[in-house]
Formats: C-alpha cells, structure tokens, sequence
C-alpha cells in the first residue's frame, strides 16, 4: 500500500469548529477540505494525515475510511464488514475494539450491531490466517469506528489512537471540564493576536492558557504523545519521522500570557498543567478574584469559561454574580475584549453588557455560547464596529 495514494479521511471535532477546522487543515496543506456537520472530510495522503494527526488544534480523530456499503440488517453489516480485506491494514498480533454510532438507522440494537462488526473483523482473519485478534475495550492498538445512517455504513480506522485533544502531557486519568481542542477553538475565535496581552480570570486548571502559549510559540499540539497510525500495516516509519522535524516559522514575540483564580487548589492545579505543558515561563498567576483584580495592560484580550453552577453554585447565585461581574469589568477593564464561554444563556441579560458577538458552540452535548463584550471607556453600550451574530 502506498504512503503516497490519496485515501479518504474524517476528522470529527466538537460542534461549531467544523469551519474553523477546515481553515486549519487548509493551512496544514489538505486540498478542498469539506466542512459538514460534526467535522471535516478530506482526502491527502498519508503524509498529510501525519501532519494532521501532529498539528491540528480542534480534530478529536482524524479517521481513516476503510470501506462503505448499504445496508437493511444486521447481517448486511456482518456480510460487508467480513468482505473488507482486515488483515492487509492491521497485524494479527494487534488488539482491536470497534465503535459504533448511528443516526436515523433501522437497527433494533447498536450493541448487537457492534458484535457483529467484531466478529465479522475477526472470521475475516480466522480465514486468513487461522486465528482470530483479541479484543481490548481499554487501550486497544487499533480502534474502528463504523457509523450507520439511515441506509449507509461507513467503516473507520482510527488514526490517532487516543483522541487528539488528549496532548500528552496531562498526567493522570481526571478530564478538564474544558477539552483541549475546544479550548483551542475558543482562543483562536476570540482573535487573539500573539502580540496582545491575554488573561483568563477564572482559570481553574488553565487548559485555556495552556493552550494559548503553545499557539503562540508554535508547540505541535502532538509532539508528545504516539498515533493508532503507528500500529497500521500502511505506517512509514521515515516519512514520520520526516514529518516530526519540519521546522515551522518562529512566533515573532513572546506571549505576555495572564491567570488568575479565587482557590489555591486550582492555581495549584494550574502550575502543575503549566508546567507539565512546558510553558510555564510565559504565564503569569496569581490568587485573584476576578470582581476584584486589576487588568494587568491598557488593553488586552480577556477569555474565560464561567463556572456555571460547578463552582460558584446555583442559578440564584449565579444571577446575583453576574451583574457584579458586569460592573467589574466596566470599572478595571475598559479597552479589553473580553469572551466568556459558558452554558448560561442568561448571561447576556444578567451581566447587562450587549455581546458584540455570539457563537454557538458545544461542549459535548452541552450547548453553549461564546460570548464577546467590548468593554469601551466611559460607557457599557456597544463598541463601534460591533456586530449582534443569532443567538
């Protein structure tokens, strides 16, 4: 099989950077990526899905389309899975799991229908090769994915093993509440220039300054950590390793990066990430409360993901806080754009500053806003030039 062979493949990515994500793979040489819902499609070959896979912010997968076919039934599903010749993309001795998603698909049980992608997998190297792969549901070196539509079945091999937003350097199994490509996201829409100031004053475990410094000094967001594409029979060790040593133009200044937090724990939290991360020498924190502290610039870009109702409490008390954070803002942070991201769509109306933009976007299935208020000198109304987008 030819590293060089342009194949089909699908990045998925949280819903509201299908576009975004398409600009990025552009940037990273994919030709005529296509946007749709849930991610972006494209084809390349296996030198683009390396450098995807290394450098892409916002993909969760890149996935490698190994087949597709019609379908009415279980057993349509086992009979072209088994079709599909398996043992000429992955070794025997290889670990496997398969998942599946549908939408709108006339199958009584996924988990029926995901045995029998497995075991179709499987009989086919029981015929090729007498034996049959094992199945791992934790850390397995090959991972299928198959999605079932209304009267389609698309086949994946995951080509990045863990997903993409996991960097690396995280240490132990605990999520952030924010994922580090949808953190990605939220920085790059927000317009940061590597040059501005940037704070977040609700940082937590600073997943958003994490993410922001290494942007601005050019980190691949990969670098650290391995690909399902390493256990595929297709991988080209040289040509991967090619990929890794591109050098890529140097930021022109450093970040002047800021963050603060009311809990010592999560400061704590975040000078372990900051570090972990290898970027620790371009951020500042300190133990702040965000009503209280001063903008550490004239001007700058503020991003912050509220705690809606984790930390601060119920929607009682979240209706009383934003209106002190509104004013907050208005007396410390006058030439700043400043962007909140959260799950309170009331937030607009309670913090009575009128959002210059709003972008919907998901965490998970959870809908959410981002959030951009001009704050102008001397008034709380709406910066000239700004724009109401739907909310």
């Amino acid at each position: 099989m030819s590293s060089n062979r342009s194949e089909a493949f699908f990045a998925p990515c949280p819903r509201g950077l299908e576009a975004l994500l398409a600009q990025e793979l552009a940037s990273l040489g994919v030709r005529a990526p296509e946007a749709t819902a849930g991610g972006v499609a494209f084809r390349g070959d296996w030198e683009t899905c390396y450098r995807a896979n290394l450098w892409s912010r916002l993909a969760s997968r890149v996935l490698w389309r190994a087949g597709a076919f019609d379908y009415g039934s279980d057993e349509d599903v086992y009979r072209e899975s088994r079709a599909l010749d398996w043992p000429r993309l992955f070794a025997l001795e290889r670990t496997l799991r398969v998942n599946v998603t549908a939408q709108k698909s006339p199958l009584k049980s996924l988990e029926f229908a995901t045995l029998r992608i497995k075991d179709a997998i499987c009989d086919r190297f029981r015929d090729a090769a007498g034996a049959r792969p094992s199945v791992e549901r934790t850390n397995p070196d090959v991972r299928i994915h198959a999605f079932l539509d209304a009267r389609r079945a698309t086949l994946y091999l995951d080509t990045s093993g863990e997903p993409l937003f996991k960097r690396g350097w995280r240490r132990g199994a605990v999520e952030a509440p924010l994922r580090e490509n949808l953190a990605a996201g939220i920085v790059m829409l927000s317009g940061w220039k590597f040059d501005e100031p940037l704070l977040d004053p609700m940082c937590g475990g600073a997943t958003l300054l994490v993410e922001a410094a290494a942007m601005a000094r050019g980190r691949a967001p990969g670098m650290q950590r391995s690909f399902g594409f390493e256990k595929l029979k297709v991988f080209d060790a040289r040509l991967w390793e090619r990929v890794r040593k591109e050098k890529r133009a140097a930021p022109a200044a450093e970040p002047r990066l800021f963050g603060s937090d009311r809990d010592e724990r999560a400061l704590a939290e975040a000078r372990r990430n900051l570090a972990e991360a290898g970027v620790e020498r371009w951020v500042s924190l300190e133990r702040a409360d965000v009503l209280e502290r001063r903008a550490p610039a004239a001007s700058g870009v503020m991003i912050a993901n509220p705690p809606y109702g984790e930390r601060i409490g119920s929607k009682e008390e979240l209706a009383a806080f934003y209106p002190k954070l509104g004013n907050a803002l208005k007396k410390n942070f006058a030439g700043w754009r400043c962007h909140f991201f959260t799950a309170d769509l009331r937030m607009p109306k309670l913090i009575r500053l009128e959002p210059a933009r709003r972008v919907p976007l998901y965490n998970g299935a959870l809908e959410c806003r981002l959030y951009e208020l001009r704050i102008v000198a001397g008034s709380h109304r709406r910066a000239a030039g700004g724009r109401a987008d739907a909310a």
